[in-house]
Formats: C-alpha cells, sequence, structure tokens
C-alpha cells in the first residue's frame, strides 16, 4: 500500500506546523484577513489540522454536510476561497512538499468548494 500524504511528512505534528503557518499568513492577508476576528485561533487551528490531516489521509472524518454548516454563515466568496488556496499552497511548500503533493491536497479542497463557497 503506497504511503499517505499524511504518513510521508511526518502526520499530525507536521501538518499542525503547517496549519500555524498558513493561519499566519491567513491573518496578515487583506482578503481574508477579517473572517478570524473575534475566533478562537486555538480552537480553529486544531480542527483545520484534522481537517488537512484528513485530506492528506490522515485518521479524521468530515463530511460535506459538516463543512457547509460552519461555512454556511461566513460568506465566503470565490475569490476568498482562492486566497486561502493560495496561502494553502506557500505554506504546503514552505514545508517541503512536493508540487505533486501540493497539487493534490489542493485538488482535494476544490472538490469542496461547493460546500464552502456561497
Amino acid at each position: 500500500m503506497p504511503q499517505s500524504i499524511y504518513e510521508k511528512y511526518g502526520g499530525f505534528s507536521a501538518i499542525s506546523r503547517i496549519v500555524l503557518d498558513f493561519y499566519d499568513k491567513a491573518l496578515d492577508s487583506d482578503e481574508i484577513g477579517d473572517f478570524f476576528d473575534d475566533v478562537d485561533m486555538n480552537r480553529l487551528v486544531d480542527h483545520q489540522t484534522k481537517f488537512i490531516a484528513y485530506l492528506t489521509g490522515g485518521p479524521a472524518d468530515y463530511t460535506e454536510t459538516r463543512l457547509k454548516q460552519v461555512h454556511a454563515h461566513l460568506g465566503i466568496k470565490d475569490d476568498h476561497f482562492d486566497e486561502m488556496k493560495r496561502l494553502l499552497a506557500d505554506s504546503l511548500s514552505e514545508h517541503g512538499m512536493t508540487g505533486e503533493d501540493v497539487g493534490a491536497v489542493l485538488d482535494a479542497i476544490e472538490q469542496r468548494r461547493n460546500v464552502i463557497v456561497v
């Protein structure tokens, strides 16, 4: 059985570092930074780490219904989603992921655009 992206890059602790780096970028973003005002960032980082772990083959599970519920009230548009993907791609690359693996993660996220974007 081939190694998952999750296993290949060091599991939960490595994904957690990537997510922390991503949120440093997101909080500084003029495009999406405001989405994180008054948000419990520790909780959000924990959830996002589990989500990215799931997308990369780790031990978590997220349903489209749940993703839709948690994002529905945010008013996320396509340009916000695109900015998130760009910042995540930067973080994944900066942490040593190959272009192919970054593409696989972004493809998995893109498949969920319709439940996150309003």
